[in-house]
């Protein structure tokens, strides 16, 4: 097991640790949670042995192998899955004795020593580790031809993904991962977070994705006020656990002003008093020895919306076989070369709707946001724009292109420059943007703070066509919360590109795959996706399971493999038969169900707006003979809103009886 037992950690003069204590079970699975700069990646260096800390003991057995994802990887030319083979150290270890024995000259000692090797690397698995790398790397997303490649020919991103696979491919009792997530794609996600509930090691994960989270940890350890608290669970569980120790702690407080307010008026009144001034010193002891029960402090909570977008033009943008890439220009003789990424592209927008783009990386959902976004042009066929378009839109590197040696007020005065500064400060702030940070340059700023100055720049443009191409990158889980509320009340229209599930749940309702140079429509949601992913594109790679560490057990296989039913044809036409009238319901339900969604969105909003006229009309004041034309005003919107309630109201209610019809 893993103990910290009073320790204290200062990193410069910021405390991070201060005696915190935990206890961590061999087996757990641990989501490691706290505020950016709390202190997560400092306890991983303490783990592994990188960092000491300045009192209190970590313990953890020294037998124990230790294994994580290196932050830096060298311009090698071995080939990508000769690096990633090379996180098992002890085989490698093996094979250099081996290969050195072999090079000396023949004699009965090495020939024992030789055959010792041998059934060590047996026992070592060394005859199916190529199989077993190419497995893992292949749920990684690395293609076989890929693993043949210098891992100097890799970008940063995919150079992270060979670590990762050395981290995975290293037997250990003690796996640290810090947002594994980042430079993965969904279906990379979805096979990554499978392998880890199969681990049987210790694993602590960072991550700011709270679906991975859920489905893979069940322990949280939550870096609060210095100090380290286990929660049994996984982050949905933390997250009822904390609210509910948020309510008590809350009540205690309540309970102790109450006692303390008795106490000084008892002082205040007698303590001036001969007969009562025992008394009264007594409670003045008690209230000096009182100690002020400390607030639960939540996470510091961030929120914003998008505001209503000035017009909204129907369709918004209509393309007709058109093929999205790139051109290339060759310097030399200006000649031009197309590339296409997806082609035959019929595609329209319509008011309203809110698409998640799926499909793995470099399968072209960049590429394709690009050209909605008129920053590619399609290299065939036509997009015709509406009136009115206005898009915000949200690159994948966006946090690069803003300017570092500005502030977050200059960019804003770039996009509004006849807007008094006041307004635009006041806009700022809302982002969590206050004072001084509004005019200090933002080279010093962490990415999630770039990121969220980004969002604040599209939020100002008040679009009506949103397209996001991974918004969540560098987001804590409360900026991304944030997000996930905003974008579920924004009225425009969304197109998102995001592994993080929880977004793409919470705010769309419909997907579409860019996969092998096309796009097709996906009809079912997110669970299905998994289950159509682990049926059909991750089937091949369910042997994964044999790459597992040694801790692991090497007769695990994938469920999805190991739930496949005998091949029997009536059962088969029967499934078939059975999925067939699964996607021929879901194909009907599914335009009601988005109609409910948004009724049930204008129904929350006129209800406020209804609420707050309400609340106007109950005040006397109003009432006034000054005040006849804004009570006339109030009245009439007051029956608007009523009459359209009503209307919203009924239509929900005949939408409701015809999701019954279809379900019966």
């Amino acid at each position: 097991m893993i103990r910290f037992q009073q320790v204290s950690l200062m990193r410069g003069v910021k405390p991070l640790f201060e005696a915190a204590d935990v206890t961590l079970n061999p087996g757990d699975k641990i989501g490691l949670i706290g505020s950016n700069g709390a202190g997560k990646s400092s306890l991983f260096a303490m783990l592994r042995g990188e960092l000491h800390a300045d009192q209190g003991e970590i313990d953890y057995p020294a037998k124990w192998r230790v294994a994580y994802v290196a932050q830096e990887t060298p311009a090698l030319d071995r080939p990508a899955i000769e690096y990633a083979i090379d996180g098992d150290t002890t085989l490698r270890r093996l094979e250099e004795e081996l290969a050195f024995l072999e090079s000396e000259p023949e004699s009965a000692a090495n020939g024992t020593l030789i055959g010792e090797l041998y059934s060590s690397l047996a026992d070592a698995d060394a005859y199916t580790v190529r199989s077993r790398a190419e497995q893992l790397l292949l749920g990684l997303g690395v293609s076989m031809e890929q693993m043949q490649q210098p891992v100097a020919s890799f970008s940063g991103g995919w150079r992270m993904r060979l670590n990762l696979a050395q981290a995975l491919m290293c037997p250990s009792d003690l796996l640290l991962l810090d947002e594994p997530t980042n430079h993965l794609d969904l279906d990379a996600i979805i096979w990554l977070e499978d392998w880890l509930k199969r681990y049987q090691g210790t694993l602590i994960i960072i991550s700011h994705d709270r679906d991975f989270l859920d489905g893979v940890v069940n322990v949280i350890v939550h870096i609060d006020e210095r100090k380290l608290k286990r929660y049994a669970g996984n982050y949905s569980a933390f997250e009822r656990q904390r609210a509910a120790q948020m309510i008590l702690a809350q009540g205690m407080m309540e309970k102790q002003a109450r006692q303390r307010a008795h106490l000084q008026s008892f002082i205040d009144r007698f303590k001036a008093k001969a007969s009562k001034a025992k008394q009264a010193q007594s409670r003045m002891k008690a209230l000096a020895k009182m100690e002020e029960i400390a607030p639960l402090r939540a996470a510091a909570e961030f929120s914003f919306e998008f505001r209503e977008p000035l017009s909204a033009p129907n369709p918004l943008l209509v393309m007709e076989d058109v093929n999205a890439g790139y051109r290339i220009v060759n310097e030399k003789d200006d000649s031009v070369t197309e590339k296409t990424i997806v082609s035959g592209i019929n595609f329209s927008l319509q008011i309203g709707q809110r698409i998640g783009l799926l499909g793995v990386n470099g399968a072209g959902k960049s590429t394709l946001i690009k050209t909605i976004a008129g920053e590619l042009k399609p290299l065939a066929g036509e997009s015709h724009i509406g009136k009115g378009l206005n898009i915000g839109y949200f690159a994948q590197h966006q946090v690069e292109m803003l300017r570092h040696d500005e502030s977050p007020l200059w960019h804003l005065v770039k996009i509004a420059p006849t807007t008094r500064e006041q307004e635009l400060r006041n806009f700022l702030g809302g982002f969590n943007f206050p004072g001084d940070m509004v005019t200090s340059k933002i080279a010093p700023f962490s990415g999630g703070e770039k990121a969220r100055l980004a969002l604040a720049l599209i939020v100002w443009q008040r679009p009506n066509l949103l397209l996001l191409d991974e918004p969540t990158n560098h987001l804590d889980l409360e900026t991304r919360e944030a997000l996930t509320e905003a974008l579920a009340q924004f009225e425009g229209t969304l197109v998102v590109v995001s592994h993080d599930r929880h977004l793409l749940r919470a705010t769309t309702d419909q997907f579409i795959i860019v996969a092998d140079g096309k796009l097709q429509a996906f009809d079912g949601d997110l669970d299905d996706y998994r289950d159509w992913l682990f049926k059909t594109k991750l089937a091949n790679k369910a042997g994964a399971a044999a790459s597992l560490p040694a801790t692991t057990s090497r007769t695990a296989t994938s469920s999805a493999v190991a739930s496949a039913p005998a091949a029997n044809p009536d059962r088969r036409e029967q499934k078939r038969a059975e999925a067939e009238e699964r996607q021929r319901t879901a194909a009907l339900k599914k335009p009601i169900e988005s109609r409910i969604k948004k009724l049930e969105e204008q129904i929350a909003k006129r209800t406020a707006q209804k609420a707050a006229i309400d609340t106007q009309l109950a005040d006397p004041e109003i009432y006034d003979a000054a005040r006849k034309k804004e009570l006339k005003t109030l009245l009439t919107d007051q029956a608007y809103f009523a009459k359209e309630l009503e209307q919203l109201e009924s239509e929900w209610l005949a939408q409701q009886d015809e999701l019954e019809k279809i379900s019966a």
